[in-house]
């Protein structure tokens, strides 16, 4: 386990580390602490890509689209598995076969598409594209956990007088926490960092996210490595304390459990 956790916290501590350095340091030596802790490379990035704003830019983009992705899969898994038949097969099966398709293939019509619809270059648009992404993975996290939920619970939910939305959100919702919790964790990791989809699709500097911004460090003829590891670090600090905060309601949904007696 001592050994997993270097492999996977080396990358960390390479990029904390060379982003307090000048760019002689990082380039004669990346793994040897700074001499001088450079706290001007920050500085610069704030300024350079304009930090704040890209950052409001990608936690707009990264908020809605996983709750838009959170909503629209729970309650499309919840009609599936309680209205089960071939219609109901055929959707699923329709909809986890995306999985497949890589996305590679699919930039040159969805650029056409995005064009014509308008989306491109706008965060709505790309809010909507990751909807379209990311909900068949959760569709299919939602739709086996669901299954495992009692139908009895939502059948004393309906005796009691509550109606379909009120069994949604106050019955299945409160039960799907666990998962809940996991695909919104995989989702703003992968939302959070993503760069091909904002490459495509956000031109306007004033609509970038922070990895779009900070690729301006890595060019042909030139790669501002201390730069990049600043804007790196300041990119990923705030994912890693969502996940440090969000692994909590993990632990906790897993050991109370769906059901009580």
């Amino acid at each position: 386990m001592i050994v997993l956790a270097l492999l996977v916290f080396f990358p960390l501590y390479m990029t904390f580390v060379n982003g307090f350095k000048t760019y002689n340091e990082v380039v004669t030596s990346t793994v040897a602490l700074p001499h001088v802790f450079q706290f001007k490379n920050f500085a610069v990035v704030w300024k350079q890509i304009n930090f704040f704003g890209v950052f409001l830019n990608s936690l707009i983009v990264t908020v809605v689209s996983v709750a838009g992705i959170l909503l629209i899969s729970s309650a499309a898994a919840y009609q599936l598995v309680r209205r089960p038949g071939p219609v109901s097969q055929i959707i699923f099966l329709a909809i986890l076969s995306s999985l497949v398709i890589p996305f590679q293939t699919m930039m040159i019509p969805l650029v056409k598409v995005a064009k014509e619809l308008q989306l491109i270059n706008t965060l709505y648009g790309i809010i909507i594209m990751y909807w379209g992404f990311g909900i068949p993975l959760a569709l299919f996290l939602y739709h086996g956990f669901i299954k495992s939920i009692p139908r009895e619970l939502e059948e004393a939910a309906y005796i009691d007088g509550s109606g379909p939305f009120g069994v949604y959100f106050r019955i299945l919702l409160p039960l799907l926490k666990p998962i809940t919790t996991t695909i919104a964790i995989l989702h703003s990791l992968w939302i959070w960092n993503d760069f091909l989809l904002p490459l495509i699709m956000l031109s306007s500097k004033k609509n970038q996210t922070i990895p779009l911004a900070s690729s301006v460090y890595f060019g042909q003829y030139t790669n501002e490595w201390h730069l990049a590891m600043a804007a790196l670090t300041m990119a990923v600090v705030p994912i890693i304390l969502f996940f440090l905060f969000m692994q909590r309601y993990i632990i906790q949904g897993i050991t109370a459990g769906a059901v009580k007696g």
